[in-house]
């Protein structure tokens, strides 16, 4: 069959082109991909091409399909797969393979990528157990499981220790105090809405130097919301501070920090978030830096007689898409705020190209309609004049300002098709 695709051939080279795929094998499946999340990462892809360590050698003969956040349904599964998959079955792929040859759907693959109308899930991915049946709500909730994945990794991660036996706790501490630094963009809204449903911690800081990023933050992931579940969480402009440390720790009543995110790659807000942290601090360094050699200070007095740790995570495993899916569907986890756009599949190349200067939150990419580029918030604005955003801006109002799967219902519904 045909599918219309996104396809990356070198650097910067992105093609919107139709074309046929292979009949799926015995050990494979057909996916629709309804929904993709554009990410920096694909970004970084996209830029580098050949010369990212994920994407073949072989891209301008043999060209990928881009994008690695998807969710659909099954239209085909194959012949040694009808006992474990069924057709119209809701899927999401975790796509690190955690392969020897660091090869993953969205950045290696011919057949499946978030970016396409349809994929072929290959034996790979199946044998890895990177294909997870997906029964909540809204297919765009499905495609923010892999990126949520990444952020619960790092919760996971963090751990801390009573030193009078040296037990060791995974987690964040329960009910003490946790800071994202650099956390207004799309992970550190994940963060947050961790770490008040997952961590349970009782005090929450974001910071970023971007008003408006923090205004938008505040909105879809509002003090309000949090205090329902027995937290407090705060959002800081640090651009105009003089004293960083002594003004982050005041906004807390003058106490330390159990816990501290770093979102963006900046040697000095690790030292910054050294010294928010109290004794058996964690500090999860989880920016990935674009350079192979950023060094940075820790005071190591510190490390030694205060326990003061430090870690890193990256990516996620089938475990943390699994997790995320049940907090999801048990109404623990709802991650609507972290949507700000809505567009179609025409819109996405130049999405990822706008990556290199961020704006928002998560970018959704709905295959099957043709539509620009959206900001959830100007729906309203749009709808003075078009009955189908009309609709939407009502629904998203209904929600708290937040996207919605009744919305994406209707958006799927009524937006005009893609052309193939």
């Amino acid at each position: 069959m045909k599918t219309t695709a996104v396809r990356l051939y070198g650097e910067s080279d992105l093609r919107i082109e139709t074309f046929e795929m292979p009949e799926i094998g015995p050990g494979e499946c057909l996916m629709r991909v309804v929904s993709d999340t554009v990410c920096a990462s694909t970004y970084k892809a996209v830029i580098q091409g050949p010369n990212h360590k994920r994407v073949p050698e072989d891209v301008a003969e043999n060209p990928i399909i881009v994008g690695h956040e998807m969710c659909g349904e099954l239209l085909a599964v194959g012949e040694n797969l009808k006992d474990q998959w069924k057709v119209g079955q809701k899927v999401v792929i975790q796509p690190a393979l955690k392969t020897a040859d660091g090869h993953d759907p969205g950045y290696s693959f011919r057949w499946i990528g978030g970016n396409s109308l349809y994929a072929i899930v290959p034996e790979i991915v199946l044998e890895k157990g990177c294909m997870v049946a997906y029964d909540g709500e809204g297919y765009y909730k499905g495609s923010l499981v892999e990126s949520i994945g990444c952020v619960l990794r790092a919760f996971k991660g963090m751990y801390h220790t009573d030193y009078t036996c040296y037990k060791r706790t995974d987690g964040c501490l329960e009910g003490g105090n946790c800071i994202i630094l650099g956390g207004a963009g799309p992970m550190g809204l994940a963060s947050a809405e961790l770490a008040i449903s997952y961590g349970k911690c009782k005090k929450i800081v974001v910071t970023d130097l971007n008003q408006e990023r923090l205004d938008y933050a505040a909105r879809v992931c509002s003090p309000e919301r949090a205090a329902e579940k027995g937290a407090e969480l705060y959002f800081v402009n640090t651009s105009g501070m003089e004293d960083p440390v002594k003004e982050l720790k005041a906004v807390i009543g003058g106490e330390g920090f159990d816990d501290a995110f770093v979102m963006v790659p900046v040697p000095a807000l690790v030292t910054q978030a050294e010294e928010l942290l109290r004794e058996d601090g964690c500090l999860n360094f989880f920016a990935g830096p674009a350079i192979h050699n950023m060094p940075g200070a820790l005071n190591l007095y510190r490390v030694h007689y205060e326990g003061i740790h430090l870690l890193g995570t990256a990516g996620s495993i089938p475990e943390d898409t699994v997790d995320v899916i049940k907090l999801m569907e048990n109404g623990t986890l709802d991650p609507s705020g972290m949507i700000s756009h809505i567009m179609g599949l025409n819109a996405a190349p130049q999405a990822i190209f706008d990556m290199k200067t961020p704006n928002g939150a998560k970018k959704v990419v709905y295959n099957e309609i043709d539509i620009p580029c959206i900001a959830v918030a100007d729906l309203a604005k749009l709808g003075e004049t078009d009955p189908l955003y009309k609709e939407l801006a009502d629904l998203v109002s209904a929600n708290g300002g937040r996207w919605s799967p009744e919305a994406e219902k209707v958006l799927l519904e009524k937006a005009p098709k893609i052309k193939q």
